[in-house]
């Protein structure tokens, strides 16, 4: 699971363009707790702070008890909204987390045993589709990651949702099929190689009559 994270906050007296660029100008990030049947609370977190968990890799799919005036609220990161020049965090939303509640949540694959896999020995290289999974999680049982194994895998095998075993308290968001994951190709330099032996053959195959007339047909296009 991932781990839990811990962000002070204070409430926002204020709301409006005006008061959250005061916010900013001061260090801080205008936010939202929202959900759990209860009213939302404008609250505003040291910019420092939160770019720090942002910069965990893990801070989307983490329990993040926010701190507000002595009370803990126990929440999820929903969307981080980012400045479009300088990148840095403008607002965040999170979302209430009640006792026992469920939550989407997308969570980062892992490939292991790589070494026991026939097709990456022998030099293809595994195309990831989906670097993460969209999962309905437990609130509590929230996966870190989901290792996938590749024992076995040769050339030309594809890797899809089916065979993953996920985390107790997990299950896809996607149910309408049986997508993939990740494919495991032959290798750039290999694939060049079957393209030119390709060509060379059809090459073999034309007539040479063929030929001698392109050459022919060549020839009259450079006289003029």
């Amino acid at each position: 699971m991932s781990d839990a994270l811990t962000l002070p906050a204070e409430t926002r007296d204020r709301a409006g363009k005006g008061a959250s660029r005061a916010l900013r100008r001061e260090g801080r990030v205008p936010a939202v707790i929202y959900g759990g049947k209860e009213d939302p609370v404008a609250i505003h977190v040291e910019a420092k702070e939160l770019v720090r968990q942002l910069d965990t890799g893990h801070f989307m799919n983490s329990i993040v008890m926010i701190d507000v005036g002595g009370k803990a609220v126990r929440t999820l990161p929903k969307d981080v909204a980012f400045h479009p020049v300088t990148d840095r965090p403008v607002h965040v939303d999170f979302l209430r987390l009640a006792k026992g509640a469920k939550v989407e949540v997308q969570v980062p694959v892992v490939f292991t045993n790589e070494e026991a896999s026939p097709g990456l020995k022998k030099g293809g290289v595994l195309n990831v589709v989906r670097h993460e999974l969209d999962l309905v999680c437990d609130a509590d049982k929230i996966p870190g990651e989901i290792e996938i194994d590749v024992t076995g895998k040769d050339v030309g095998d594809s890797i899809h949702i089916s065979e993953v075993k996920l985390p107790e308290g997990s299950e896809s968001a996607i149910t309408d099929r049986d997508f993939t994951i990740a494919t495991l190709v032959a290798p750039s330099a290999l694939k060049k190689s079957e393209s030119e032996e390709g060509e060379e053959v059809a090459a073999a195959d034309v007539p040479a009559s063929a030929q001698a007339s392109d050459e022919g047909e060549e020839e009259e296009g450079g006289e003029e």
